[in-house]
Parts: structure tokens; C-alpha cells; sequence
């Protein structure tokens, strides 16, 4: 019998120490499970928000950076370029010496650094965020224009030099483009050499045909990627959100 009741009493003894156990290995369950409720949610994340977010990124980062600073590049090369090509005679056009296409793609890249320092709010909820995204785009795209301009004022010359025959008359270089007629025109170049003319022009020309392209072609990159944004980002959002009941009567009426 005294065996029997040290029997019981030792397994009365081990079962209250075996409860507390429990009760801990339960409260740490439950206290866990809003945590991994809390880590799924983050992970799964608002498909919306992270539309939102990849909407106005663009290479990793935000996105008018990237293409603020190409801008920022090219403008400041076409413009030293074209005063270094002003600086070879006086008597040389300005639509032959582009300084003021590299201005302009300037002035456009310092329109994306001021919006890059705006917060970003979808569907333009501010009206300064609208006011400098359309400054932006419309810049970008006069910038295209000026920079397709000097372009063909620049490859127009370029053909010319290729073609002249030039003398150095009185301190001034006189180029045609035929000797024989005596009616073709005389193109003179004021307080210049021949040998800069035909050797240093031409280069820079060329040099100034590259550089206006790719600054053509970053500020229409800019404007494509800002159209859409404001018009293909709500077409994929339509696709996988479903409309509400309400918005589905309506578009049946």
C-alpha cells in the first residue's frame, strides 16, 4: 500500500510540473502566431502599393534621376563644344555652333532634379507635382526637337566641309564647293585657318552630331517613360483588380 501512495504521489507531482510547461509552450504559440501573421503580411505586401512604388522607379532608383543626369551630361558637353566651335572663327552661324540645344537639355535636366526632390503622391494628388511632371514633359520634349535641329544643321555643314576647297586669303579661309563654276558661292571664315577649318571644325561637327543624338534620345526615353506611367499604370492595375459591384453596374448602364 505505502508503494502504491508513492506511486500516486509521484505522478501527481510530475503532472503539475509538466502544466506549467504546457501552459508556456501554449502562450509562446499563440504569442508567435501574430508574428508570422505579421511576417506574411509584410511579405505578401499591398499589390497597389508595390505598383506604386515600381511605377515611379526606373534602373533601381527614382525616375527622374537617371535621366536628369544624362541630360545633365550631354547638355554641358554640347554647349562647352559649341563655344569651343565658335571660338575657331567669328564668322560662323549660330545654328552651326549648338551651345544652345546643350542650354535648353541644361535647363530640362534641372526640371527633373527639382521634381526628383518633390515627394512622389500617386495620380498627381498635389498640384505643384502635377505643375513640374508636365514642365518636365513638355521640356523633354522641346528638347528633342532643338537637339533633332542640331542634328541636321550640324550634318548639313559637315557634308559641306567634306566637299570644299579652301585657300587662306587675308587672314580669312575662303571654301567652295566647285572651283570651276565661277558662280558658286564663296563660304568665308573670318580670322581662321584652312587646315583648322577642314581639321578641327569637322571634327567637332561630327562630335556634335553624337552627342545632340544620344541627348535626342535620352529626353525622348524621358517622355515615353512619363506617358506611361500616367496612362499604361492604370490599365494593369484595371487587369488584376477586379471592379467593385458598383463600378460593374455602372459600366452596364
Amino acid at each position: 500500500m505505502g508503494k502504491e501512495k508513492k506511486a500516486q504521489h509521484n505522478a501527481s507531482l510530475n503532472s503539475q510540473s509538466q502544466t506549467p510547461e504546457g501552459e508556456k509552450s501554449t502562450g509562446s504559440s499563440k504569442m508567435q502566431e501574430p508574428a508570422m501573421k505579421k511576417k506574411k503580411k509584410k511579405s505578401k505586401g499591398d499589390p497597389k502599393a508595390g505598383q506604386e512604388e515600381e511605377s515611379h522607379t526606373c534602373c533601381g532608383c527614382r525616375f527622374p534621376l537617371l535621366f536628369a543626369l544624362l541630360q545633365l551630361v550631354f547638355g554641358v558637353s554640347v554647349t562647352v563644344l559649341g563655344f569651343l566651335m565658335a571660338g575657331i572663327s567669328s564668322s560662323l552661324l549660330v545654328r552651326d555652333t549648338p551651345y544652345w540645344a546643350g542650354i535648353i537639355v541644361c535647363v530640362v535636366s534641372l526640371v527633373g532634379f527639382v521634381m526628383l526632390c518633390i515627394s512622389y503622391q500617386p495620380d498627381e494628388k498635389t498640384c505643384v507635382q502635377f505643375t513640374v511632371k508636365l514642365m518636365y514633359f513638355l521640356l523633354s520634349a522641346v528638347g528633342l526637337v532643338v537637339c533633332v535641329l542640331a542634328v541636321a544643321f550640324s550634318a548639313h555643314h559637315y557634308l559641306q566641309i567634306t566637299r570644299f576647297t579652301c585657300d587662306t586669303i587675308l587672314e580669312s579661309c575662303q571654301c567652295k564647293l566647285d572651283t570651276t563654276d565661277p558662280l558658286s558661292r564663296t563660304f568665308v571664315y573670318q580670322d581662321a585657318d584652312c587646315s583648322s577649318v577642314t581639321s578641327m571644325l569637322n571634327l567637332y561637327l561630327l562630335l556634335q552630331m553624337v552627342l545632340n543624338l544620344i541627348g535626342a534620345l535620352v529626353c525622348l526615353s524621358a517622355c515615353f517613360v512619363m506617358w506611361k506611367h500616367r496612362y499604361q499604370v492604370f490599365y494593369v492595375g484595371v487587369r488584376f483588380y477586379p471592379l467593385t459591384a458598383t463600378e460593374g453596374q455602372q459600366q452596364k448602364v
